[in-house]
């Protein structure tokens, strides 16, 4: 797959997810240990977080690792 379908797949699903969940970046991001700005960043993919930071944030959202992959 393409780096930046994967990242935007990525962005996606974690935006989504936290929407589901009804947190805002600021919640989500305090609970990942990341700052809301990289937050955004992450959600409009312009940035590859690494694979820590996204374990990171699935955990604050209690989901597993897998969702975030899924097309």
């Amino acid at each position: 797959m393409e780096k930046e379908f994967i990242l935007g797949k990525v962005a996606e699903n974690i935006r989504i997810e936290r929407l589901r969940k009804r947190f805002s970046q600021e919640k989500l991001a305090l609970a990942a240990g990341i700052t809301q700005k990289y937050l955004n960043m992450i959600e409009k993919s312009t940035v590859n977080p690494s694979i820590v930071i996204v374990i990171n944030i699935c955990a604050a959202l209690n989901i597993d690792l897998n969702k975030i992959w899924q097309p």
